[in-house]
């Protein structure tokens, strides 16, 4: 009987996401996350994982070698992708060469690695390039792209000087062996990026809610606030602080909330992310905070249906996002086909993972919502994360004016139906704030 409900169960999820309906249809729950002892374990055998696939990397990329030198307080962007858990700084200078696990390096670890303050680093370097003999070394100097121009100038100037023309003219720039690495995902990491998905709703919909929220006297500044102690509570960051808005025809994206105290009718939104178990969410989401004093259960129509427009963008840049076009190319696609289906807003989704804002194609960014120079030029990657981030444009009768439905959720690559998923579906309804109804405490769950 069990088994049969649960079969059953999983054919009703299956068909709600046949037909678009992607809202969850339970509570998020705050996840347990392992202990950090746990946490480092896991997280180390990632990176080994991660590693492992460095000379398949070199090997495309047709690399002998690649090189990172680094000093502490002035890493390379790359480190935290290859540190281990426990590990928070390259101390002293810490020299990274990957290989491609041939010739003369054959069975030697990859990275070789170095920690030196005395100089001792160049002679051992030296010796391990003779032996090996790369014919191209790669090093992290791209100038247009930041995952890929880590090394710093100073440390620039030691490697020509200590290594000497011989094996600087082997060196090459080639941004995607950072862009690639960085980006991959490792099966094992997705359980755990559907937790942290569960517990980044779950603080939203406590957030907007009347747990929270006291129409007449909480500020958005009051609930940016609260999600940061909250997140402390719960053993997890940011990566930014979140912003909260009431929003306006006037409101736009941008770098911070607006100062509002919230009252009734007010459309809410929040841009936040967590950090936790070296991976970011980041989701956009929006409430109504209902007129309970006049009566009122549910959100306006005319605000439900400018989700519905933003929903609509979020089908058809995922049905454009094929692993091989370049990000400018999805975004042209998409805003050919959103005038085909007379919706007006913008789109600039970006990659997501070791960074929030993490490397790989982008597709517009609010300043340039049309073509975006070297990044917009990258083509999308498979086996990666991606924000799925846009706004519609509607017009509301209700308050005859014309808002910005700002929208934002995590999606995964699925490399058995080659398409793109949403980690925990996507908000298709408002976030509530009724100020009369009484609240149930979010209790934790063990995951």
């Amino acid at each position: 009987m069990y088994c049969r409900a649960i079969l059953v169960l999983s054919l009703l999820q299956l068909l709600c996401l046949a037909y678009g309906q992607l809202h969850p249809t339970t509570p998020a729950r705050y996840q347990k996350l392992p202990s950090l002892r746990e946490q480092a374990a896991i997280l180390d055998g990632w990176r080994d994982e991660r590693v492992a696939n460095i000379p398949a990397l070199l090997t495309k990329y047709r690399m002998d070698a690649w090189l990172i030198s680094q000093r502490e307080h002035a890493e390379d962007p790359l480190w935290w992708s290859v540190k281990y858990a426990t590990e928070y700084a390259p101390h002293r200078r810490t020299v990274l060469l990957f290989h491609t696990n041939t010739s003369t390096l054959a069975g030697q670890p990859n990275p070789l690695r170095w920690v030196d303050n005395t100089g001792a680093v160049w002679p051992e370097l030296h010796q391990v390039l003779e032996r090996y003999r790369p014919h191209r070394i790669a090093l992290n100097t791209d100038k247009f792209i930041a995952f890929s121009s880590g090394l710093h100038v100073g440390e620039y100037e030691a490697l020509a000087e200590e290594l000497g023309e011989r094996w600087m003219e082997r060196t090459v720039n080639e941004p995607m062996l950072a862009i690639e690495y960085v980006a991959a995902r490792v099966p094992g990491q997705l359980d755990y990026y559907r937790d942290l998905q569960e517990i980044t709703w779950a603080l939203v919909e406590e957030a907007f809610s009347e747990k929270v929220i006291t129409p007449g006297v909480t500020t958005t500044e009051d609930v940016e606030w609260w999600y940061r102690e909250k997140m402390l509570l719960l053993n997890v960051t940011t990566w930014n602080h979140p912003r909260v808005s009431v929003i306006t025809p006037e409101s736009f994206p941008g770098w911070s909330g607006t100062k509002d105290i919230i009252h009734e009718g007010d459309l809410l939104h929040v841009d936040f992310g967590i950090t936790a178990m070296g991976m970011n969410t980041d989701v956009q989401h929006m409430a109504y905070v209902l007129r309970t004093s006049q009566g009122e259960t549910d959100a306006p129509q005319g605000l439900k249906e400018g989700l519905k427009s933003a929903n609509k963008m979020q089908d058809i840049v995922l049905e454009k996002m094929q692993a091989g076009k370049t990000g400018n190319e999805v975004l042209s696609e998409s805003l050919i086909e959103m005038i085909d289906e007379g919706i007006r807003g913008q789109i600039y989704c970006h990659p997501i993972g070791d960074y929030g804002h993490a490397p790989g194609a982008v597709m517009g960014f609010t300043n340039l919502p049309y073509f975006v120079p070297v990044l917009g030029e990258l083509r999308i990657l498979p086996n990666t994360y991606y924000s799925i981030e846009l706004y519609a444009y509607s017009f509301v009768p209700e308050r005859n004016e014309t808002l910005r439905f700002r929208v934002e959720e995590n999606a995964y690559w699925n490399a058995t139906t080659e398409q793109w998923h949403f980690v925990r579906g996507r908000q298709e309804r408002f976030h509530l704030v009724n100020a009369r109804a009484e609240y149930t405490p979010t209790l934790f769950v063990q995951s």
